[in-house]
């Protein structure tokens, strides 16, 4: 067999090792991240269920899941450890302080003045509905008489040649 013929098998080969090689780095990543459980600690389950761990046994955790709730999950199922800080602000609703920086809701307020902003206030644009009795603005009126001017089409006319 020349090498031209084996190459495909190589790489074939070599991708399956590489595949293989990088799950099983996921799988010892998960395994250390399960093992660092400890009572008290803040996890996710797989199923999306925020829990505080109680007990670490070799293969189940047991947590508090809410006052008087205690479930007991294999340590399989447990998706993420959660920092504390990450925990509080999914379960509680509490933020971290974030040096109380308050990002502006539109990024005018970020280029304008004081005075700048005051003067824009002054020129503010009429969004009221007008009413039908009113007369029609410019634009309205020009489309009206340049559509008057063309002549009219009766049922059997088309512009087809």
């Amino acid at each position: 067999m020349s090498l031209v013929t084996l190459l495909p098998f190589i790489v074939l080969i070599g991708a399956m090792f590489l595949m293989t090689r990088s799950a099983k780095k996921k799988q010892q990543q998960a395994a250390d991240m399960r093992n660092q459980m400890q009572p008290g600690s803040g996890v996710r389950t797989i199923g999306g269920m925020y829990a505080t761990v109680k007990e670490v046994n070799e293969d189940t955790v047991l947590v508090d899941a809410g006052p008087g709730v205690e479930l007991l999950f294999a340590k399989n199922a447990i998706g993420a450890v959660l920092s504390d800080d990450e925990y509080n602000r999914i379960v509680h609703g509490v933020e971290h302080d974030l040096k109380s920086d308050v990002v502006p809701d539109d990024a005018s307020s970020l280029t304008e003045s004081d005075d700048a902003a005051a003067a824009s206030d002054e020129k503010s644009v009429d969004l009221e509905k007008k009413d039908a009795d009113e007369e029609p603005s410019d634009d309205v009126a020009t489309a009206e008489t340049k559509a008057d001017s063309e002549p009219k089409k009766s049922d059997g006319e088309s512009d087809a040649k």
